[in-house]
């Protein structure tokens, strides 16, 4: 059976609870063997799903042009379930790790980099996640709704760049997930130049 007909028969809210596994396992994990810091493993492993999910979405057009897989009808689902996981991230920083305390919050948000780069993604994925919808897609136009979502590529460069930066010193894993992202993006950005 090709990936074609696998993926015609299998409904594309499937992939909703199929990306929730990881995420699930992780609180379970952190919650049976907590570690010496559970809150930072929980948000640095909310934060990597995302980007992987990320990818995963990213790739549904190569794949399509290189292998002829038609992946088209999950990616919604999984750019939801990405912008998910960021969401996730982002409590888990807001509410374990800083515990509301909004002053070491705002010092973050304005003196970090990485923590600025990730906001700035976050900020950039609200509205491609609340128009991915029908209704929105009428509401705005094919071309207009295609135009906002374009945003997701700065997204995922950003989202990387933030893990780069969150590092601190130059690591091999940060590293390719960045080139993983420019390498798609740039994919993309050639071919939408040489449909001009």
């Amino acid at each position: 059976m090709s990936v074609n007909s696998v993926a015609r028969v299998i409904p594309a809210w499937v992939m909703y609870f199929l990306l929730l596994v990881p995420g699930g396992l992780l609180f379970w994990q952190v919650l049976q063997n907590p570690g010496p810091n559970p809150v930072e493993t929980l948000e640095h492993g909310l934060g990597e799903y995302a980007l992987k999910i990320l990818i995963l979405g990213l790739l549904i057009t190569p794949l399509r042009d290189f292998f002829g897989w038609n992946l088209i009808k999950f990616r919604r689902s999984i750019g939801l379930m990405a912008f998910f996981y960021v969401f996730a991230h982002l409590v888990v920083y807001l509410l374990l790790d800083k515990q509301l305390e909004w002053g070491p919050i705002i010092k973050d948000i304005t003196k970090r980099p990485y923590i600025i780069a990730g906001v700035i993604s976050f900020l950039i994925m609200v509205p491609l996640a609340v128009t991915s919808n029908n209704w929105f897609i009428h509401r705005l136009g094919p071309v207009k709704w295609r135009r906002l979502h374009i945003g997701v590529y700065a997204a995922v460069i950003l989202g990387a760049v933030h893990f780069v930066l969150m590092k601190k010193t130059w690591q091999v894993e940060p590293l390719v997930y960045l080139a993983i992202f420019v390498l798609l993006v740039g994919y993309r950005g050639v071919k939408r130049m040489r449909r001009a």
